[in-house]
């Protein structure tokens, strides 16, 4: 079925901070929206209200026909204790709930229940159109296709990181909603899942609103982008694709810019002349006070003449810069202006394996043998399950190996962004949290530091773990900040950053002196970001290209 999503008046806030007000948005069939702004303006928060999920505090939706289907996947797909990954799929695919109203319906039916006929024909036809018939035999076919060889009856709590994530593109791609609504779906995803994923999207029929970082994946996909402007307290709707957009927005941020600057330079020239009005008739007034005893009748007329003149000028001159169309400012963006401190220089070897071995279950890394020397940079890559975070693990000492000998050099000091932010998933709060890991500064300091990265004072109070995806990941780059590094290790550091924060992270990492294994699927970060050498993983193996 075709559908159309319609959003109108929409707003929506936290507190006393309005995120988003007057927000007219429609999703028709074929549309790939995108839907952009910086960490906090509200991007989840629309899914959410669209999906039905949430009130807005104002405006209403539409959906036409109220029959369809409206399928929302957050980012970090929930896995809850006990659920086996054919559990989730049908979970996150909308059949387990059409299945549980076909049920209920089923149930009613027996009972001879009024109205019982046309529930029942209804929740039938739900499930249908969700895929309920063939889930099963789909769920197998795509999960083979993904590579997610472990059995479907598994637990998810179970699954590896890939692993978990190849069942979170495995759960889209079985989807059959009438429209879609994807919170930041290319996370964690390895190129290989980005292709499907891009092919996936772009075969939908159906309306879809997708937030992502990824700048190349939203290149290839969306057809309009819907820009959250915080700053402005601006929403805009941008038609043609996302490099469109991108020269749009430019050229709208200087034509902003030309006029208030244009209208500003007139307001002064006017106050300027005006000014020099006044003073001129303050001037003529005062002189013709002075002379007013000299007896010269025809000089005092001319006198009062010419004040009584530039009194009128200034007069013309206030209401000329009275009747300027008055153009506000453009505010100021927050940028995420980042630093990498760096440590003294680590030993010329920084990290070494040699013949190491780790085995988990039914997969075995290695024997890999790899040295790091002071100054690499080193783009890891493969796809997910290949063994890159193990092969991080070994070298960081942090895995015990079953084989094989792994040490890192004299001096290093590990900066480190990780898959899972773990160092902030704990019940301390951000503050407490992030001042165990510096000891030695103050907390006045750190609330300083994180502020410059956008975690203000209702977010230093709260335990670490209520934080979004992205406040971790913020929280984690400030504390590259706050100490002093010389071994930069980031695991996916892209994952739930706003697109203007991955660019400042790709600045900094042009300054940084000291010596980078950086893992990443984000294409565009693989061009922009320089590295000295290349290593693939593939199998628990590991090649240098």
């Amino acid at each position: 079925m075709t559908a159309t999503l319609v959003a109108k008046d929409l707003a929506a806030g936290h507190g006393d901070r309005t995120l988003f007000a007057g927000l007219d948005l429609v999703v028709a069939p074929g549309d790939v929206i995108g839907l952009v702004g910086v960490n906090g303006a509200g991007k989840s928060s629309l899914l959410r209200l669209l999906a039905g999920l949430d009130r807005p505090e104002e405006g209403e939706l539409r959906l036409s026909p109220p029959t369809a289907t409206v399928g929302h996947l957050p980012q970090e797909p929930e896995r809850r204790d006990g659920e086996t990954v054919a559990e989730f799929l049908a979970r996150r695919t909308g059949v387990a709930d059409a299945q549980r109203t076909m049920d209920e319906a089923t149930e009613a039916l027996v009972a001879g229940a009024p109205g019982a006929d046309d529930a029942y024909s209804e929740a039938l036809e739900r499930w249908l159109a969700l895929g309920g018939a063939d889930l099963d035999e789909r769920a197998e076919q795509v999960a083979a296709e993904l590579g997610l060889t472990v059995g479907l009856d598994r637990p998810m709590t179970a699954l590896s990181g890939g692993q978990a994530a190849r069942a979170g593109l495995a759960s889209l791609l079985l989807s059959r909603y009438d429209v879609f609504l994807l919170d930041e779906p290319t996370n964690d995803l390895d190129l290989d899942g980005l292709e499907r994923l891009e092919r996936f999207v772009s075969g939908l029929r159906a309306g879809t609103v997708v937030i992502s970082h990824d700048r190349e994946f939203l290149m290839r996909t969306v057809t309009k982008v819907l820009e959250l402007d915080l700053a402005q307290q601006q929403i805009t709707l941008y038609g043609g694709g996302y490099a469109a957009y991108l020269e749009e927005r430019e050229t709208a941020r200087r034509h902003a810019r030309e006029e208030y600057e244009e209208y500003a330079d007139k307001k002064a020239s006017l106050e300027a002349r005006g000014h020099m009005q006044r003073s001129w008739m303050d001037k003529g007034v005062k002189n013709a006070r002075r002379k007013a005893t000299d007896g010269d009748k025809l000089g005092r007329n001319a006198r009062s003449e010419a004040s009584e003149k530039q009194a009128a000028k200034a007069r013309q001159t206030q209401r000329m810069i009275e009747r300027l169309d008055v153009v506000e400012e453009p505010r100021k963006e927050w940028e995420l202006r980042m630093e990498i401190a760096s440590a003294p220089r680590s030993g010329s070897v920084v990290a070494t394996l040699r013949e190491a071995t780790v085995k988990r279950g039914d997969f075995t890394f290695g024997p890999a043998s790899l040295q790091i020397d002071w100054a690499d940079r080193v783009a890891i890559t493969g796809a997910n399950g290949a063994g890159k975070s193990t092969l991080l693990a070994a070298l960081l000492e942090r895995l015990p190996l079953d084989s094989g000998h792994a040490a890192l050099g004299s001096g290093v000091v590990v900066g480190e962004v990780d898959q899972a932010r773990r160092l902030f998933l704990g019940a301390q709060t951000l503050l407490e949290a992030f001042c165990a890991a510096v000891p030695d500064t103050q907390p006045a300091e750190v609330r300083t530091l994180l502020a410059k990265f956008g975690l203000r004072a209702d977010h230093v109070t709260r335990p670490a773990t209520s934080l979004s995806p992205g406040e971790r990941t913020r929280a984690a780059l400030a504390l590259l900040q706050g100490r002093g590094v010389n071994l930069l290790v980031l695991d996916e550091p892209t994952n739930h950053l706003d697109l203007p924060a991955i660019e400042q992270l790709e600045a900094a990492l042009e300054t940084y002196t000291g010596t980078l294994l950086l893992v990443t699927h984000d294409r565009r970060m693989l061009e922009a970001v320089r590295t000295t050498r290349r290593v693939e993983v593939a199998d628990g193996r590991i090649s240098e290209i």
